[in-house]
């Protein structure tokens, strides 16, 4: 039985153990630091901290990390600002993640979730706040004890110093009394320049359980007593479960409950492996769905006639109509991209148990408010009662902010009274996503005499992402994420137009790495391209011309092509192309270099240079890693991904027909920090969106051929330069 426990309880039993406890409260106007173990009761509205730090006699440091850990570092980095500003030991540092509370939703956001490489940007402030007042109340306590001035007293690697005399008391044996220490009202921040943990590589704190085995994803979970679920799914979209053979499902050996869920069956066993069998004896008979005609080749059609459509006006700069007229030459282009999905090494899961009077939800999540709410809806209890346990993630790319399988395995433990661990196999993952959304984008843009860029105008068709997930974002008609990196790209054009126009399909479509920069970087860096050959300009250059104003954009293309050599020759076959994208904050900008075999339609990209200008650096290591990856999943989108829709469903299942990039297909990666002065970035996704129009240009220099749509397999490839070579025969 667990009763309903007071904030005060919540505060002291978080973290175990007795010294210095801070919280951070948050409210509209500002952060407020409070002591955890002082706290008197407040209303649930005019409290609530969203980052804890804890000093404990061992001289431990503890930080709570309300970010989920899929790879991207925040498990090491919040920490590492904290302790920046604490000047604590690093070795003494450790992290725990934080419960699903109101106390621990980001501040920015006013939800606890994982997104939009924002983890740092967002909790930036709160963490150096925390930091710089528990030093404050160390050197005030040593203070104290010493009977000297604080202001003789200096904080250094976990220690507290008095400088005249020498002494030294460390944190461990001054957190008891920092315990009842006032927080200071002034708590001045370190200088960049003085900055010793803060952009230096560090080892990540969650490395050591990886190695060791100990890491616990969500897949590992185990509770005693628990069954394990297989549930049968409609093969297309819309369609109705006309029949299924309960009786033969359970009475396959190991099954215990067969359970109809909306628009589905679930089959509850002791393994897994009965479980699966057991959906097998469903023998389920379904509708033909509410699109049958479904398919790739309908979809194309559907994208292309939409751009036709009234759009909805998401930009408007000059009078681009009367520049296209005036323009000495005119270019038009249209864009074709596919559906992707998120493809993560961990199918979706996770595991409930639902009791009388508490719920315990294990499951890897980007978005533990919505489990939690969806918990406190299913299951009628109130939040205090629900605990949402955050794993690992086994890679995430937007695809676990959704809160459907724990929604599913919450549902099936109140039907069982059984701990439940619903367990997604690869084809469910694959066929029953939250897809990036396929889209067509219509480009025309006008050059002067001078070879000037004058005008611009773009149609974007996309399915919306926000009409599901963020209403109250669209404005006018437009979602932002369709239109992102071509409303605010930097290029200086005098007259600019760009539109929206949804296109409604019956495909979920959700948050997948970098969004809609995804696909905007690849039509408007591919587009720019042409534009660059068609006024005689090299690509770089006519960049920079339309750049003058942009100097951190400069900066990483300049950085990109000088590392990657731009301009200097290459073997026949081989070209280079660049690309540059600014999304979340940070300014990318990439050039690959590839060979392509023009017999086979073969693509080799032997290298990708990458340079980030992301502000403030946090960890030189992970920034590095987070760029190599998002060049690898970019790779792998380009060169390979696409959902194949037929009959009106997903047909693609597994590896075998949506193919990833393998490990022997990944080039050399170089990747080149250029530091500013720029605010915070993020760098989770920035590193993704130029990947793709870098490997289309380089096609280009390489062939001499323009490819508008991705993925760009062989036959694509051997289209375009038949093309070509048609053309040139036809002169």
């Amino acid at each position: 039985m667990v009763g309903r426990m007071t904030r005060r309880e919540f505060f002291r039993k978080s973290l175990a153990g007795t010294g210095l406890v801070l919280a951070i409260s948050v409210n509209p106007f500002a952060l407020r630091l409070i002591k955890a173990d002082t706290l008197q009761e407040e209303p649930s509205e005019a409290f609530a901290p969203s980052a804890w730090l804890q000093i404990t006699p061992d001289n431990r440091v503890t930080v709570m990390v309300n970010k989920s850990e899929m790879g991207q570092g925040v498990y090491t980095a919040l920490p590492m600002i904290l302790a920046e500003e604490l000047e604590a030991d690093w070795e003494q540092v450790q992290f725990k993640p934080a419960p699903a509370r109101d106390a621990f939703k980001d501040p920015v956001w006013g939800s606890q979730s994982t997104g939009g490489s924002t983890s740092v940007r967002h909790m930036f402030p709160a963490l150096r706040k925390a930091g710089a007042a528990a030093r404050e109340m160390l050197i005030h306590a040593a203070a104290a004890i010493w009977q000297v001035p604080a202001e003789e007293c200096r904080a250094s690697l976990g220690s507290v110093t008095h400088r005249p005399s020498g002494q030294r008391l460390t944190f461990g044996e001054l957190c008891l009394k920092a315990a009842t220490v006032t927080i200071p009202d002034e708590l001045p921040l370190k200088e960049p320049s003085g900055f010793s943990i803060i952009g230096t590589s560090k080892a990540r704190l969650d490395i050591p359980e990886k190695v060791d085995g100990s890491a616990i994803f969500g897949t590992d979970v185990f509770v005693p007593g628990m069954l394990y679920a297989a549930i049968e799914r409609p093969p297309a979209y819309g369609a109705r479960l006309l029949l299924f053979d309960r009786k033969s499902a359970k009475g396959t050996p190991g099954v215990r409950h067969v359970v109809t869920l909306p628009g589905a069956v679930a089959v509850c066993a002791d393994t897994m492996h009965a479980a699966w069998k057991g959906r097998e004896a469903l023998d389920a008979k379904w509708g033909q769905g509410s699109h049958p005609d479904l398919s790739n080749e309908s979809l194309e059609r559907l994208l292309i006639n939409h751009a036709d459509c009234e759009g909805a006006l998401a930009r408007q700069d000059g009078n681009p109509h009367d520049a296209l007229f005036k323009a000495a030459r005119r270019l038009e282009a249209t864009y074709i991209l596919p559906y992707l999905a998120h493809a993560t090494m961990e199918p979706m899961n996770c595991t409930a148990y639902v009791q009388q009077n508490r719920c315990d939800v294990w499951v890897p999540t980007q978005n533990q408010s919505g489990v939690l709410q969806a918990a406190v809806e299913l299951t009628g209890l109130s939040s205090e009662k629900v605990h949402v346990h955050t794993t690992f993630l086994g890679g995430g790319f937007g695809r676990r902010s959704e809160t459907g399988v724990a929604e599913e395995a919450i549902t099936l433990s109140q039907e069982t009274r059984r701990p439940v661990k619903v367990l997604w196999s690869r084809e469910e993952d694959m066929q029953h996503d939250f897809y990036r959304p396929a889209n067509c984008a219509v480009i025309e843009a006008g050059i002067d005499a001078r070879g000037l860029l004058t005008a611009w105008s773009q149609r974007i068709v996309a399915p919306s992402i926000f009409s599901r997930v963020l209403p109250d974002f669209i404005r006018k008609g437009v979602d932002p994420s369709a239109v992102e990196g071509v409303v605010d790209m930097e290029y200086e054009i005098p007259h600019a137009r760009v539109e929206y126009i949804k296109l409604d399909t019956p495909v979920p479509v959700g948050f997948w790495r970098s969004v809609g920069h995804s696909y905007n970087a690849f039509t408007v860096e591919c587009f720019m391209d042409e534009l660059a050959i068609a006024a005689g300009e090299d690509p770089l250059a006519f960049r920079l011309k339309l750049l003058k104003n942009h100097p951190r954009t400069r900066g990483v293309l300049k950085t990109a092509a000088e590392k990657a050599g731009w301009g200097k020759p290459l073997p026949a076959g081989r070209g280079r192309g660049i690309a540059q994208h600014r999304s979340f904050g940070s300014h990318v900008a990439q050039v690959a270099e590839l060979s392509v075999d023009t017999e086979s339609g073969m693509i080799q990209v032997h290298k990708v240079v990458c340079a980030v200008d992301c502000g403030l650096v946090i960890n030189p290591n992970t920034l590095t890693a987070q760029m190599e990856s998002a060049v690898i999943m970019g790779l792998s989108a380009a060169l390979k991904e696409k959902v194949v829709l037929n009959h009106g469903g997903v047909i693609s299942e597994n590896y075998e027909d949506y193919e990833i990039l393998r490990m022997d297909e990944i080039p050399e990666i170089q990747v080149h920090i250029v530091k500013s002065k720029g605010p915070l970035g993020g760098v989770g996704e920035p590193g993704l969106p130029p990947v793709a129009p870098a490997v289309a240009n380089a096609i280009f220099a390489a062939t001499g051929a323009r490819i508008r749509r991705l993925p760009l397999t062989a036959e694509t490839i051997l289209e375009a330069v038949g093309s070509i070579v048609s053309q040139k025969f036809l002169q």
